[in-house]
């Protein structure tokens, strides 16, 4: 596994990948690490495409990452995930909304789950999905950070509750 860390507005962000594609994004700080982060080697010229695509995103040039993912999960999350790239710049949805839009409008919690076990973030836009209510709940990287991009992507104070 190769591994990249730039500076980003939102601090130090990690970036690693294998041949398969990219394998997880590391917030400064994770609820979840990723596994055996000792044996990754560091190679900034592989990793360019991503960081470039993550610098644009921030510098706001950027809405719609095209970059090869390869996120290992469950049959389940991996369906939450592909999902969760199709949630357009500037919107968010509902956990049940993202429920009901892989078939299973009953598994809203586990939605929220897997939602939270997302090692993609950013790129699958995890932080786009809110409360029933617009309420800001569950994020990796922290609420804060949940905050900062959804309003680095204009979805307004009054769209959220805080």
């Amino acid at each position: 596994m190769w591994f990249d860390a730039f500076n980003t507005p939102i601090g130090t962000l990690t970036v690693a990948a294998d041949d398969a594609g990219i394998r997880y994004i590391l917030f400064p700080r994770n609820k979840y690490d990723a596994p055996d982060r000792d044996a990754w080697k560091r190679d900034a010229v592989a990793l360019r495409e991503p960081r470039e695509q993550l610098l644009a995103y921030f510098a706001g040039n950027l809405q719609q990452f095209d970059l090869p993912l390869a996120p290992a999960g469950t049959p389940f999350q991996l369906a939450v995930w592909k999902k969760l790239a199709e949630i357009p710049f500037g919107v968010t949805w509902t956990y049940a909304e993202l429920a009901k839009r892989i078939d299973a409008p009953r598994a809203v919690r586990a939605v929220g789950a897997a939602n939270g076990r997302n090692p993609l973030p950013i790129v699958l836009p995890c932080h786009r999905v809110v409360g029933s209510n617009g309420s800001l709940t569950g994020f990796g990287g922290g609420l804060p950070l949940k905050q900062f991009l959804l309003e680095h992507e204009g979805v307004g104070q009054r769209e959220l509750r805080v």
